[in-house]
C-alpha cells in the first residue's frame, strides 16, 4: 500500500504541483484548498503526511493543525508559510510540526524533507 499525503493549500497552482511531484515519487496523494476538506481528508483516509499551508482563509492552519491532532494525535505535519510568521512557525512546532519551509520553496528540499519523514516502503 502506498505512503498518503495531504495536501492542504488554498492555491491551486501549488497543490497541482506538489500532487504531481509527489505522484511521480510514487505516493498517493490527497488535496484539500481548505481546513474543512483537510480535516475529512484526514478523518476518512488517514494520511501518513500532512503538507499544511499556514495560510488559508477561513480556518487558518494553526487551527486546523489542532484539529488534527485531535483526530490524529501521531498525525506527521510538515508546515508552508509564504510569511516570516516566526510566532506562528513556533507554535506549529509546539504543537508537533516536523518542520516549515518558507514560500516560495524549492521543490527539491521539500521532497528530501518527504523522503525523509515518509520513506516509501519497498516491497
Amino acid at each position: 500500500m502506498k505512503e498518503k499525503i495531504l495536501i492542504v493549500d488554498d492555491q491551486y497552482g501549488i497543490r497541482i504541483l506538489l500532487n504531481e511531484v509527489f505522484q511521480k515519487e510514487g505516493y498517493q496523494t490527497f488535496q484539500a484548498a481548505n481546513g474543512f476538506q483537510a480535516l475529512e481528508i484526514v478523518e476518512k483516509h488517514s494520511p501518513d503526511l500532512v503538507l499544511l499551508d499556514m495560510k488559508i482563509p477561513g480556518m487558518d492552519g494553526i487551527e486546523i493543525l489542532k484539529r488534527m491532532k485531535v483526530v490524529d494525535q501521531d498525525i506527521r505535519v510538515i508546515i508552508m508559510t509564504a510569511y516570516g510568521e516566526l510566532d506562528m512557525i513556533q507554535e506549529a512546532k509546539d504543537l508537533g510540526a516536523l518542520t516549515h519551509f518558507a514560500k516560495p520553496f524549492d521543490i527539491d528540499e521539500i521532497r528530501d524533507a518527504v523522503k525523509k519523514y515518509l520513506p516509501l516502503k519497498t516491497n
